[in-house]
């Protein structure tokens, strides 16, 4: 058997890092959030439902949806796992991480500069230390804010998301959807090159374990000689009389050699008899890891290939749900429109219906009033009659206080307005008239 075999031999094994993933505590709470949306009720509301009650649902579920994204976005987080652009950020959002990332490589390469200028006297002279100390802190900062834009984007995107319509909120679950098609595409990958691995690895593991078990019969043939040799060693020894003769030492030596022999060639045979029974541990381990490997890589196929068909066929659904939902706001509007129609109808009606009663009801109030207006107006005449006749009366003293008391005729001045009246005083009545006064010469207003 070939020497250049020591299944002995250690080697340092690659060490691989791991994700701890605190998978329990976040499925959980996918789960209990989902079961939270049964409702026994529902088959009443469908028989029961009005257009308003639609409003409700219909906010109902983008809350609904608002509260599933939140919750995987979370999901994402618990598990420690960033699955690639499953979160469409939109411009302004993409803007803040691609200006820090920006602002980083500038302040790498203003450092990487300062630190590679030449370490001399002149140098430092001219503040190259100073400067490698400034640019450190600059870029000590540009990492802190570039290790904070991700959140930031991610508050600006969950903000835009709080206040997003159910359309947009469907078209970033249908996108979460085809982004987690890949994902599971990339996992079948990943277990299917582990799944060639242990493949190997069983083959690799079966070869070590036949070869363990012949190095173990190796030495169990050696060993074989070695208890021969022992024993006629021992008996050797037995059979010389002198013991403190050279050739019973020799013979001690002899046979301690031999013993150490025999305990180095079982500590092999045990060393040989457990790694091969290691080996064959794990090719049974191994096998057992591909079945359930393949298991769970068939599984995620399944899960894979439901969720792309079913997001196909879902992008549709959504579509007709979104159309559904403006559909009910046109027939909201139409029913508006036309309840307000009738209402205007209704009022026109109302307006023209009692302008004509009141045009009607004015013409009768018209015909009633007449005998009222002329017997007001009789009265009105008669009492500018009676007024005349006091004022007429006045006239008459007014004459005579001014015939006495200038000895003004005025009689002229007032007769045109009596020519008419039966009652106005008569000629002979009036008092005597006295000659004018020559006033031809004497214009006070002149």
């Amino acid at each position: 058997m070939s020497d250049d075999f020591d299944l002995l031999e250690t080697s340092a094994n690659k060490k691989t890092e791991t994700v701890d993933v605190n998978w329990g505590k976040a499925i959980d709470t996918m789960k209990s959030k989902l079961a939270q949306e049964d409702d026994p009720e529902s088959r009443q509301k469908i028989l029961n439902a009005t257009l308003d009650d639609v409003v409700h649902m219909a906010e109902k579920d983008r809350t609904t949806l608002l509260d599933a994204i939140k919750d995987l976005t979370d999901y994402q987080d618990e598990v420690g796992i960033m699955f690639e652009k499953f979160s469409a950020l939109n411009p302004s959002e993409q803007k803040v991480i691609d200006d820090a990332q920006k602002g980083l490589e500038r302040a790498r390469i203003e450092l990487e500069d300062a630190q590679n200028k030449a370490d001399t006297w002149w140098n430092n002279l001219w503040g190259r230390k100073s400067k490698i100390k400034k640019e450190e802190i600059e870029f000590a900062a540009a990492e802190k804010l570039r290790a904070g834009a991700d959140n930031q984007a991610k508050a600006l995107f969950q903000q835009r998301i709080e206040s997003a319509d159910i359309q947009t909120l469907l078209s970033e679950l249908s996108y979460k959807s085809q982004a987690a098609v890949t994902r599971l595409k990339n996992r079948e990958v990943e277990i299917k090159e582990v799944e060639e691995k242990l493949k190997d690895a069983i083959v690799e593991a079966s070869k070590n374990h036949t070869k363990a078990l012949a190095k173990k019969k190796e030495v169990e043939g050696q060993l074989e000689e070695q208890y021969a040799l022992l024993k006629q060693s021992r008996q050797e020894l037995e059979e010389i009389a002198d013991k403190q003769s050279t050739e019973y030492s020799e013979a001690i030596g002899k046979m301690t050699t031999i013993e150490q022999k025999v305990e180095e060639l079982e500590g092999l045979k045990n060393a040989y008899t457990t790694l091969a029974a290691s080996k064959d541990s794990f090719v049974h381990k191994h096998n057992l890891t591909i079945k359930v490997l393949t298991s769970l890589r068939s599984n995620l196929q399944t899960h894979r290939a439901k969720l792309k068909s079913d997001t196909e066929e879902r992008l549709k659904y959504y579509d007709g749900y979104v159309v559904a939902l403006k559909a009910r706001t046109d027939q909201e509007f139409a029913a508006i429109l036309e309840h307000l129609g009738v209402k205007t109808d209704e009022h026109i009606g109302e307006t023209l219906a009692s302008m004509h009663s009141a045009s009607a009801r004015a013409r009768q109030e018209m015909m009633d009033n007449i005998p009222v207006h002329e017997k007001v107006m009789t009265g009105v005449y008669s009492t500018y009659a009676e007024a005349l006749h006091e004022i007429r009366k006045k006239d008459v003293d007014i004459q005579k206080n001014f015939a006495d008391r200038y000895g003004i005729d005025m009689k002229e001045i007032f007769e045109d307005y009596y020519k008419a009246d039966a009652n106005a005083p008569k000629g002979d009545d009036a008092p005597a008239a006295k000659p004018k006064a020559d006033t031809s010469n004497d214009d006070l207003l002149g």
